[in-house]
Protein backbone atom coordinates (compact mmCIF):
# COMPACT_ATOMS: atom_id res chain seq x y z
CA UNK A 1 0.00 0.00 0.00
CA UNK A 2 3.29 2.42 0.12
CA UNK A 3 6.28 2.67 -1.47
CA UNK A 4 7.59 -0.06 0.82
CA UNK A 5 5.84 -2.67 -0.60
CA UNK A 6 4.76 -1.10 -4.71
CA UNK A 7 7.88 -1.33 -6.97
CA UNK A 8 7.99 2.16 -8.06
CA UNK A 9 8.88 2.24 -11.65
CA UNK A 10 11.64 5.09 -12.29
CA UNK A 11 10.97 7.14 -15.05
CA UNK A 12 14.22 7.76 -17.39
CA UNK A 13 13.66 11.46 -17.64
CA UNK A 14 13.29 11.50 -13.57
CA UNK A 15 16.26 9.33 -13.44
CA UNK A 16 18.49 11.85 -15.82
CA UNK A 17 17.78 15.15 -13.89
CA UNK A 18 20.20 16.32 -11.36
CA UNK A 19 22.34 13.34 -11.40
CA UNK A 20 24.56 14.42 -14.24
CA UNK A 21 27.35 16.69 -13.79
CA UNK A 22 26.12 19.92 -15.08
CA UNK A 23 27.72 22.21 -16.81
CA UNK A 24 28.39 26.25 -15.13
CA UNK A 25 24.53 27.01 -15.09
CA UNK A 26 24.39 29.35 -12.11
CA UNK A 27 22.42 31.74 -11.29
CA UNK A 28 23.10 34.56 -8.91
CA UNK A 29 22.36 34.10 -5.61
CA UNK A 30 19.18 35.50 -4.27
CA UNK A 31 17.56 36.88 -0.84
CA UNK A 32 14.24 35.16 0.00
CA UNK A 33 12.18 36.28 3.49
CA UNK A 34 9.14 33.68 5.09
CA UNK A 35 6.70 34.35 7.54
CA UNK A 36 5.10 31.79 9.09
CA UNK A 37 3.39 33.92 11.86
CA UNK A 38 3.41 34.28 15.59
CA UNK A 39 4.09 31.12 17.00
CA UNK A 40 4.50 29.69 14.12
CA UNK A 41 0.37 29.76 12.90
CA UNK A 42 1.41 29.28 9.54
CA UNK A 43 3.01 26.38 7.26
CA UNK A 44 4.19 27.85 4.04
CA UNK A 45 4.77 25.51 0.98
CA UNK A 46 7.78 26.65 -1.04
CA UNK A 47 9.58 26.20 -4.41
CA UNK A 48 13.05 26.37 -4.85
CA UNK A 49 12.03 28.07 -8.00
CA UNK A 50 9.50 30.40 -7.79
CA UNK A 51 9.63 31.17 -3.95
CA UNK A 52 6.64 30.87 -1.43
CA UNK A 53 3.36 29.23 -3.01
CA UNK A 54 1.09 29.49 -0.16
CA UNK A 55 0.76 29.81 3.60
CA UNK A 56 -2.02 27.84 5.44
CA UNK A 57 -3.01 27.84 9.50
CA UNK A 58 -2.08 24.33 10.53
CA UNK A 59 -4.46 24.26 12.92
CA UNK A 60 -7.44 23.68 11.10
CA UNK A 61 -7.03 19.99 10.82
CA UNK A 62 -7.03 16.49 13.13
CA UNK A 63 -5.60 13.92 11.21
CA UNK A 64 -4.73 13.63 7.45
CA UNK A 65 -5.12 11.03 4.60
CA UNK A 66 -2.67 9.72 2.08
CA UNK A 67 -4.18 11.00 -1.52
CA UNK A 68 -2.12 8.78 -3.31
CA UNK A 69 -4.22 5.23 -3.88
CA UNK A 70 -0.77 3.26 -3.26
CA UNK A 71 -0.71 4.47 0.37
CA UNK A 72 -2.07 3.42 3.53
CA UNK A 73 -0.35 6.48 5.47
CA UNK A 74 -2.41 7.89 7.94
CA UNK A 75 -0.95 11.14 9.67
CA UNK A 76 -1.99 13.44 13.20
CA UNK A 77 -1.40 16.99 13.33
CA UNK A 78 0.76 16.11 15.96
CA UNK A 79 2.73 19.77 16.76
CA UNK A 80 -0.71 21.14 17.08
CA UNK A 81 -1.47 19.36 20.28
CA UNK A 82 -3.37 16.34 18.64
CA UNK A 83 -1.97 12.96 20.25
CA UNK A 84 -2.76 9.62 19.26
CA UNK A 85 -3.07 6.41 21.36
CA UNK A 86 -3.07 2.74 20.15
CA UNK A 87 -5.32 1.09 22.94
CA UNK A 88 -3.79 -1.46 24.03
CA UNK A 89 -6.80 -3.11 26.22
CA UNK A 90 -8.84 -4.54 23.44
CA UNK A 91 -9.14 -5.83 19.72
CA UNK A 92 -12.08 -4.64 17.81
CA UNK A 93 -14.46 -6.36 19.89
CA UNK A 94 -13.80 -3.81 22.64
CA UNK A 95 -15.39 -0.68 20.75
CA UNK A 96 -18.39 -0.12 23.25
CA UNK A 97 -16.08 -0.49 26.32
CA UNK A 98 -13.03 2.08 25.40
CA UNK A 99 -11.75 4.52 27.83
CA UNK A 100 -8.74 6.57 28.86
CA UNK A 101 -7.89 4.52 32.18
CA UNK A 102 -3.96 4.82 32.11
CA UNK A 103 -3.40 6.72 28.93
CA UNK A 104 -0.62 8.50 29.89
CA UNK A 105 1.56 5.75 30.83
CA UNK A 106 0.45 4.11 27.12
CA UNK A 107 2.85 5.15 24.26
CA UNK A 108 2.13 8.21 22.66
CA UNK A 109 1.99 7.75 18.33
CA UNK A 110 3.33 10.40 16.59
CA UNK A 111 4.43 10.75 12.90
CA UNK A 112 7.88 9.38 11.74
CA UNK A 113 10.97 12.35 11.47
CA UNK A 114 11.97 11.04 8.21
CA UNK A 115 8.95 9.37 6.27
CA UNK A 116 6.15 10.67 5.25
CA UNK A 117 5.13 6.60 4.05
CA UNK A 118 4.70 6.10 8.26
CA UNK A 119 2.07 8.51 10.10
CA UNK A 120 1.43 8.27 13.50
CA UNK A 121 -1.49 5.62 12.65
CA UNK A 122 1.40 3.54 11.00
CA UNK A 123 4.02 3.35 13.96
CA UNK A 124 3.12 0.03 14.73
CA UNK A 125 3.74 -1.55 11.53
CA UNK A 126 5.66 -5.13 11.15
CA UNK A 127 5.98 -4.54 7.37
CA UNK A 128 3.80 -6.26 4.72
CA UNK A 129 1.37 -7.10 5.06
CA UNK A 130 0.74 -5.34 8.31
CA UNK A 131 0.52 -1.96 8.44
CA UNK A 132 -0.08 -0.49 11.69
CA UNK A 133 -3.60 0.64 11.85
CA UNK A 134 -4.79 -2.50 9.81
CA UNK A 135 -3.75 -5.40 7.16
CA UNK A 136 -3.70 -5.99 3.68
CA UNK A 137 -6.10 -8.70 1.93
CA UNK A 138 -4.01 -10.05 -0.98
CA UNK A 139 -7.98 -10.96 -2.72
CA UNK A 140 -9.16 -7.86 -2.60
CA UNK A 141 -5.62 -5.46 -2.39
CA UNK A 142 -7.86 -3.50 0.66
CA UNK A 143 -6.08 -2.76 4.19
CA UNK A 144 -8.52 -4.02 7.24
CA UNK A 145 -8.36 -2.05 10.06
CA UNK A 146 -7.94 -4.63 12.70
CA UNK A 147 -6.56 -1.76 16.00
CA UNK A 148 -8.35 1.35 17.93
CA UNK A 149 -7.08 4.48 19.15
CA UNK A 150 -7.63 7.13 21.29
CA UNK A 151 -7.09 10.54 20.02
CA UNK A 152 -7.06 13.63 22.13
CA UNK A 153 -7.66 16.70 20.21
CA UNK A 154 -6.55 20.08 19.35
CA UNK A 155 -9.05 21.07 22.15
CA UNK A 156 -8.20 18.92 24.55
CA UNK A 157 -11.23 16.64 24.32
CA UNK A 158 -11.26 12.51 23.51
CA UNK A 159 -12.37 10.39 21.11
CA UNK A 160 -12.32 6.70 20.34
CA UNK A 161 -11.50 6.04 16.41
CA UNK A 162 -10.73 3.39 14.56
CA UNK A 163 -9.73 2.97 10.78
CA UNK A 164 -12.09 0.90 8.75
CA UNK A 165 -10.61 0.24 5.83
CA UNK A 166 -8.76 1.36 2.56
CA UNK A 167 -10.39 0.51 -0.63
CA UNK A 168 -7.37 0.59 -2.67
CA UNK A 169 -9.20 0.41 -6.14
CA UNK A 170 -11.59 3.53 -4.77
CA UNK A 171 -9.18 5.26 -3.06
CA UNK A 172 -10.98 5.77 0.16
CA UNK A 173 -10.65 5.70 3.20
CA UNK A 174 -13.36 4.59 5.81
CA UNK A 175 -12.80 5.40 9.46
CA UNK A 176 -15.31 5.79 12.62
CA UNK A 177 -15.19 8.07 15.47
CA UNK A 178 -17.43 8.51 18.73
CA UNK A 179 -17.07 10.08 22.13
CA UNK A 180 -16.21 7.53 24.67
CA UNK A 181 -19.65 6.95 26.36
CA UNK A 182 -20.66 6.35 22.27
CA UNK A 183 -22.40 9.62 22.22
CA UNK A 184 -21.55 11.24 18.54
CA UNK A 185 -20.49 7.78 16.56
CA UNK A 186 -20.18 8.76 13.20
CA UNK A 187 -18.62 7.18 10.34
CA UNK A 188 -17.05 8.89 7.36
CA UNK A 189 -16.14 7.20 4.16
CA UNK A 190 -13.17 9.95 2.89
CA UNK A 191 -12.84 10.14 -0.90
CA UNK A 192 -9.39 10.95 -1.80
CA UNK A 193 -9.57 11.13 -5.40
CA UNK A 194 -10.55 14.75 -6.14
CA UNK A 195 -7.38 15.33 -3.81
CA UNK A 196 -5.31 13.35 -5.96
CA UNK A 197 -2.58 15.93 -7.24
CA UNK A 198 -2.31 16.68 -3.50
CA UNK A 199 -0.32 14.37 -0.83
CA UNK A 200 -2.53 14.76 1.48
CA UNK A 201 -6.08 15.36 2.50
CA UNK A 202 -7.08 16.07 6.11
CA UNK A 203 -10.20 15.78 8.63
CA UNK A 204 -11.15 18.12 11.53
CA UNK A 205 -13.07 15.49 13.85
CA UNK A 206 -14.01 18.48 15.89
CA UNK A 207 -16.06 19.98 12.80
CA UNK A 208 -16.42 17.10 11.26
CA UNK A 209 -15.27 18.97 7.88
CA UNK A 210 -13.05 17.90 5.27
CA UNK A 211 -9.89 19.72 4.98
CA UNK A 212 -7.86 20.81 2.02
CA UNK A 213 -5.23 22.04 3.62
CA UNK A 214 -2.53 22.08 0.84
CA UNK A 215 -2.26 25.38 -1.42
CA UNK A 216 -0.95 23.72 -4.33
CA UNK A 217 -0.63 20.74 -5.99
CA UNK A 218 2.73 18.15 -5.25
CA UNK A 219 4.93 19.26 -7.78
CA UNK A 220 4.90 22.56 -7.19
CA UNK A 221 6.51 22.21 -4.00
CA UNK A 222 9.56 21.53 -2.63
CA UNK A 223 9.94 22.50 0.75
CA UNK A 224 7.53 23.09 4.03
CA UNK A 225 8.49 25.33 6.70
CA UNK A 226 5.99 24.37 9.32
CA UNK A 227 6.32 22.69 13.25
CA UNK A 228 6.73 19.06 13.27
CA UNK A 229 7.37 15.95 16.33
CA UNK A 230 10.71 15.47 16.40
CA UNK A 231 12.16 11.83 18.19
CA UNK A 232 14.97 12.31 19.80
CA UNK A 233 17.48 9.33 19.67
CA UNK A 234 16.56 8.44 23.11
CA UNK A 235 12.68 8.44 22.17
CA UNK A 236 12.20 11.96 23.98
CA UNK A 237 9.44 13.78 21.43
CA UNK A 238 9.47 17.89 21.20
CA UNK A 239 7.60 20.04 18.62
CA UNK A 240 10.45 21.63 16.83
CA UNK A 241 10.03 24.73 14.05
CA UNK A 242 11.86 23.71 10.77
CA UNK A 243 12.01 22.46 6.93
CA UNK A 244 9.92 19.09 5.86
CA UNK A 245 11.03 17.83 2.26
CA UNK A 246 8.45 17.36 -0.27
CA UNK A 247 8.23 13.60 -1.87
CA UNK A 248 11.31 13.09 -4.62
CA UNK A 249 13.23 15.88 -3.31
CA UNK A 250 16.27 15.02 -2.37
CA UNK A 251 19.01 17.13 0.23
CA UNK A 252 22.93 17.23 0.39
CA UNK A 253 24.02 18.30 3.69
CA UNK A 254 27.62 20.17 3.97
CA UNK A 255 28.65 20.90 7.84
CA UNK A 256 32.02 22.97 8.58
CA UNK A 257 32.32 24.42 4.50
CA UNK A 258 32.96 27.82 3.84
CA UNK A 259 29.82 29.29 2.10
CA UNK A 260 31.02 29.38 -0.82
CA UNK A 261 31.07 25.73 -1.67
CA UNK A 262 29.52 24.55 -4.49
CA UNK A 263 30.53 20.51 -4.67
CA UNK A 264 26.77 19.70 -4.20
CA UNK A 265 27.65 15.88 -5.44
CA UNK A 266 30.48 14.84 -2.96
CA UNK A 267 27.90 13.16 -1.00
CA UNK A 268 24.58 10.79 -1.64
CA UNK A 269 21.41 12.92 -1.26
CA UNK A 270 19.21 12.89 0.98
CA UNK A 271 15.48 12.26 0.04
CA UNK A 272 13.78 11.96 3.46
CA UNK A 273 11.14 13.59 4.96
CA UNK A 274 13.46 16.01 7.20
CA UNK A 275 17.30 15.96 6.14
CA UNK A 276 17.32 19.98 6.36
CA UNK A 277 15.14 19.73 9.59
CA UNK A 278 15.14 22.20 12.33
CA UNK A 279 19.11 22.14 13.69
CA UNK A 280 20.47 24.99 11.38
CA UNK A 281 19.81 27.59 14.22
CA UNK A 282 20.11 27.24 17.83
CA UNK A 283 19.12 29.68 20.95
CA UNK A 284 21.67 31.97 22.47
CA UNK A 285 21.81 33.12 25.92
CA UNK A 286 19.98 36.12 24.49
CA UNK A 287 16.90 34.19 23.58
CA UNK A 288 16.90 34.71 20.16
CA UNK A 289 18.24 32.78 17.45
CA UNK A 290 21.60 32.48 15.66
CA UNK A 291 22.44 30.80 12.80
CA UNK A 292 24.88 27.84 12.82
CA UNK A 293 27.76 28.58 10.95
CA UNK A 294 29.52 26.95 8.00
CA UNK A 295 26.79 24.94 6.91
CA UNK A 296 25.48 24.43 3.13
CA UNK A 297 22.48 22.69 1.68
CA UNK A 298 21.69 21.42 -1.82
CA UNK A 299 18.17 20.73 -2.68
CA UNK A 300 17.29 18.90 -5.77
CA UNK A 301 13.89 20.36 -6.73
CA UNK A 302 10.73 18.24 -7.91
CA UNK A 303 12.09 18.90 -11.50
CA UNK A 304 15.85 17.70 -11.24
CA UNK A 305 17.38 21.48 -10.11
CA UNK A 306 19.87 21.82 -7.76
CA UNK A 307 19.80 25.15 -5.48
CA UNK A 308 22.49 26.19 -3.21
CA UNK A 309 20.20 26.92 0.00
CA UNK A 310 22.05 28.97 2.55
CA UNK A 311 20.25 30.13 5.95
CA UNK A 312 20.74 33.88 6.83
CA UNK A 313 18.40 34.69 10.03
CA UNK A 314 15.81 32.97 12.11
CA UNK A 315 14.04 35.66 14.20
CA UNK A 316 11.45 33.19 16.39
CA UNK A 317 7.95 33.31 17.50
CA UNK A 318 7.31 36.85 17.71
CA UNK A 319 7.25 36.68 13.51
CA UNK A 320 8.34 33.27 12.81
CA UNK A 321 10.77 35.31 9.94
CA UNK A 322 12.88 33.49 8.08
CA UNK A 323 15.93 34.70 5.69
CA UNK A 324 17.56 32.22 3.44
CA UNK A 325 19.84 32.73 0.11
CA UNK A 326 19.64 30.23 -2.68
CA UNK A 327 21.21 30.14 -5.94
CA UNK A 328 20.59 27.58 -8.80
CA UNK A 329 23.87 25.66 -9.45
CA UNK A 330 22.43 22.99 -11.86
CA UNK A 331 18.98 23.58 -14.44
CA UNK A 332 19.97 20.41 -16.50
CA UNK A 333 17.00 19.59 -18.23
CA UNK A 334 16.41 15.70 -20.53
CA UNK A 335 16.47 17.43 -23.70
CA UNK A 336 20.10 18.89 -23.07
CA UNK A 337 21.15 15.42 -21.29
CA UNK A 338 19.94 13.27 -24.65
CA UNK A 339 22.15 15.71 -26.90
CA UNK A 340 25.39 14.60 -24.46
CA UNK A 341 27.69 12.16 -26.19
CA UNK A 342 28.75 9.44 -23.03
CA UNK A 343 26.43 10.12 -19.55
CA UNK A 344 25.29 7.76 -16.86
CA UNK A 345 22.66 8.04 -14.75
CA UNK A 346 22.63 5.23 -11.08
CA UNK A 347 19.05 4.89 -9.67
CA UNK A 348 18.10 4.51 -6.74
CA UNK A 349 20.75 5.69 -4.61
CA UNK A 350 20.78 4.24 -1.92
CA UNK A 351 19.93 1.12 -4.08
CA UNK A 352 19.16 -2.22 -2.83
CA UNK A 353 18.53 -5.69 -4.80
CA UNK A 354 18.69 -4.36 -8.17
CA UNK A 355 21.03 -1.08 -9.67
CA UNK A 356 19.62 0.62 -12.22
CA UNK A 357 21.42 1.96 -14.62
CA UNK A 358 21.04 4.38 -17.74
CA UNK A 359 23.84 4.69 -20.26
CA UNK A 360 24.50 6.88 -23.62
CA UNK A 361 27.70 4.87 -24.65
CA UNK A 362 28.39 7.95 -27.23
CA UNK A 363 30.15 5.72 -30.54
CA UNK A 364 31.60 3.14 -28.62
CA UNK A 365 29.74 -0.28 -28.48
CA UNK A 366 31.81 -1.82 -25.86
CA UNK A 367 30.68 -0.86 -22.19
CA UNK A 368 32.22 -2.04 -19.02
CA UNK A 369 30.54 -1.91 -15.79
CA UNK A 370 32.63 -2.54 -12.80
CA UNK A 371 31.32 -2.25 -8.72
CA UNK A 372 34.38 -1.18 -6.69
CA UNK A 373 34.38 -1.00 -2.79
CA UNK A 374 36.10 1.60 -0.60
CA UNK A 375 38.92 -0.07 -0.64
CA UNK A 376 39.51 -0.41 -4.47
CA UNK A 377 38.38 -4.18 -4.84
CA UNK A 378 35.96 -5.18 -7.76
CA UNK A 379 33.27 -7.10 -6.65
CA UNK A 380 31.43 -6.80 -9.82
CA UNK A 381 32.14 -6.33 -13.43
CA UNK A 382 30.70 -7.17 -16.65
CA UNK A 383 30.82 -6.31 -20.25
CA UNK A 384 27.89 -5.05 -22.42
CA UNK A 385 27.20 -4.47 -26.21
CA UNK A 386 25.26 -1.32 -26.24
CA UNK A 387 23.56 0.75 -29.64
CA UNK A 388 25.63 3.62 -30.09
CA UNK A 389 24.55 7.35 -29.41
CA UNK A 390 21.68 6.14 -27.95
CA UNK A 391 19.93 5.85 -24.33
CA UNK A 392 20.07 2.16 -23.05
CA UNK A 393 18.89 0.29 -19.46
CA UNK A 394 20.48 -2.18 -17.34
CA UNK A 395 19.50 -3.68 -14.45
CA UNK A 396 22.50 -4.74 -12.03
CA UNK A 397 21.89 -7.45 -9.21
CA UNK A 398 23.59 -5.80 -5.78
CA UNK A 399 21.55 -8.88 -3.78
CA UNK A 400 24.40 -10.49 -2.40
CA UNK A 401 26.59 -7.76 -2.64
CA UNK A 402 27.19 -6.63 1.49
CA UNK A 403 25.78 -3.00 2.68
CA UNK A 404 28.36 -0.10 2.28
CA UNK A 405 29.64 2.70 0.00
CA UNK A 406 31.00 1.58 -3.64
CA UNK A 407 31.91 3.02 -6.59
CA UNK A 408 30.22 1.94 -9.78
CA UNK A 409 33.01 2.44 -12.59
CA UNK A 410 31.41 2.49 -16.44
CA UNK A 411 33.79 2.77 -19.05
CA UNK A 412 32.65 3.11 -22.94
CA UNK A 413 35.74 3.12 -25.29
CA UNK A 414 38.38 5.45 -23.63
CA UNK A 415 35.63 7.39 -21.21
CA UNK A 416 35.00 6.65 -17.70
CA UNK A 417 32.80 7.69 -15.62
CA UNK A 418 32.67 7.29 -11.76
CA UNK A 419 29.56 7.18 -9.56
CA UNK A 420 29.42 6.83 -5.96
CA UNK A 421 26.47 4.44 -4.51
CA UNK A 422 25.62 3.33 -0.93
CA UNK A 423 24.40 -0.28 -1.03
CA UNK A 424 21.63 -0.69 1.43
CA UNK A 425 20.84 -4.39 1.31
Amino acid sequence: MNNKFYALVALLATAFIGILPAAAQKTTPVNDTIYMGASYINEVYYSMASGNKGAVNRKQWDIAFRANRMSASILTNDASAVELYAYPKSDTSGWASMDTVGIYAWKKMVNSTTDWEEGAFCRNQKGHPDYGWGKYNSSTHNVLGDSLFIIKLRNGSFRKLRILEKFSSDNIFGFRYANLDGTGDTTVMLDCNPYSTKNFVGYSIATKQLIDFEPVVSNQWDLLFTKYMYTYPDGVLYPVTGVLSNYDVKVNTFKHVPLNYQLWDEATMDSTRSPIGWEWKKLNASYTYDIVDSTVYFVQDKAGNIHKLVFKEFAGGTTGRIVLQKEMISALGIDEIVTLDFNVAVYPNPVREVMNLVINPGKSESTVISLLDISGRKVFSNKYELPTETLSSLRIPVSGIQSGMYIVVIQCGTNTISRKVLVNN
